[in-house]
């Protein structure tokens, strides 16, 4: 049986320029991501270790995070939240980019501090080593040695891609903001938000074109219209055909392997067939724009603190009075814009979860899939919402504004996030209409 070591001080293993030394090495390896607070974090620990002390939690909220003096760790997880993901990066740098260091700074759990312990090598079999007998054997062996990576480099190269998406993918999966959806056995039906289109006749019974009417989601709601407008029923004609916007294989490319890592059978349906049993049967993975929620817009801003604008295209916080809007409808060529996606999670029955991956337009649509296939976005949105509990993870939202030219989403913010009151979402109000 082995024993632990016990934990060092890094005073103890380290001399101060050492210390420093191995923090910018970590820093400049990018294992701690782009966000300037683990960062930050990392280099204060680092000068408390120096100095001797032990900082509270309360101290690295004011210090580090820039929280002010009233900041109530209590019922505030930030701290915790920066800390336990700090734990982690820290254990990816060791196991990713310093196999060879002889010890190791960590974060025990319960602890504001660092420690060090020793790293735990590799060792390497005698047996491998390879027993040079020959020069004419050395020759050959090399030989077929460049073969063998010349072969391994092919393949390599044609799998790297494959596996590394593989990784992003899994380490997304296995981040609390998924846990309810993935970890448990009712089915996940993934739900596309598409446009229902139908036919105007002309007086000679051909199509003269294609309408989309934002009332007119499904065939039976074109046989409600036909019904109240008896004069012009005659004139429309069910085509049995969709649209969904681009942004949507984009989309759908981010959050499909994170649904697939679950393990379980992924469904797919268009929101124009999407029915209540489905919503009450399976956990619901909406991928569409705002505009095209239909069914589902009651259940998303019944307990949010969101409205819908004067269109599709713009939101109301109903707190501030602060609208966004999108003006990324018709972006001329080579103009920036700004645009919004929208996140959302909540209960839609006892056993079963909504989660709303949407945007106004292309850019909020494919930022907000980004975001939610990436563990640092995904650790800002419980940072945004400042409570990790299950609870609070279950049911939020969360905005995201974008900028971007042509099209493309350059740079982003989250802007808004938000606990849902999930009292309220089963007595929602109707949904508004635009015609």
């Amino acid at each position: 049986v082995i024993k632990s070591k016990p934990l060092r001080t890094p005073n103890e293993t380290f001399g101060s320029k050492d210390l420093f030394a191995l923090c910018e090495r970590i820093i400049t390896s990018g294992a701690l991501g782009r966000s300037r607070n683990y960062r930050a974090l990392l280099q204060y620990l680092v000068q408390c270790s120096i100095e001797g002390k032990s900082p509270k939690e309360l101290e690295i909220a004011i210090d580090v995070l820039g929280r002010n003096n009233d900041f109530d760790v209590s019922v505030d997880s930030t701290v915790r939240v920066y800390v336990h993901q700090l734990r982690k990066k820290l254990d990816a740098y060791f196991e990713e980019y310093a196999t060879e260091e002889n010890y190791r700074i960590i974060v025990p759990k319960g602890s504001y501090t660092l420690s060090v312990i020793p790293s735990i090598k590799k060792v390497e079999n005698s047996s491998s080593l390879f027993n040079q007998r020959s020069q004419g054997n050395l020759n050959t062996g090399l030989l077929i040695a460049g073969l063998v990576l010349l072969i391994v480099n092919l393949a390599y190269m044609l799998s790297v891609n494959y596996s590394s998406q593989a990784m992003v993918s899994q380490s997304a999966a296995e981040h609390p903001v998924w846990d309810s959806v993935l970890e448990d056995e009712q089915p996940i039906l993934l739900v596309m938000g598409d446009y229902y289109i139908f036919g105007e006749l002309n007086a000679n019974g051909n199509i003269a074109r294609m309408v989309r009417e934002f009332n007119v989601n499904s065939r039976s709601d074109l046989e409600e219209l036909r019904f109240s407008d008896i004069e012009k029923a005659e004139n429309y004609l069910d085509l049995d055909l969709s649209y969904m916007p681009e942004g949507s294989a984009f989309a759908l490319a981010k959050i499909v392997p994170i649904l697939q890592a679950s393990g379980k059978a992924v469904n797919i349906t268009m929101m124009s067939d999407l029915t209540t049993p489905d919503i009450r049967n399976n956990h619901i993975v909406y991928i569409g724009y705002i505009s095209a929620l239909e069914k589902l817009t009651d259940l998303t801003f019944a307990g949010s603190g969101l409205r819908i604008g004067r269109s599709y295209d713009e939101l109301l916080n109903t707190e501030t009075q602060e609208y966004y809007t999108s003006d990324a409808g018709l972006p001329e060529e080579g103009q920036p814009f700004r645009d919004y996606g929208m996140f959302a999670k909540f209960p839609a029955s006892i056993d079963t979860q909504v989660v709303l991956i949407s945007g106004m337009r292309d850019a909020g649509l494919m930022h907000t899939a980004q975001a939610l296939s990436d563990t640092e976005s995904l650790d800002d949105l419980i940072i945004a919402i400042e409570n990790d509990t299950e609870e609070a993870i279950a049911s939020f939202e969360a905005l995201f504004e974008v900028f971007g030219v042509d099209r493309l989403n350059f740079d982003s913010n989250l802007v808004y996030a938000n606990q849902l009151d999930t009292n309220l979402i089963w007595s929602a109000p109707q949904s508004p209409r635009f015609n």
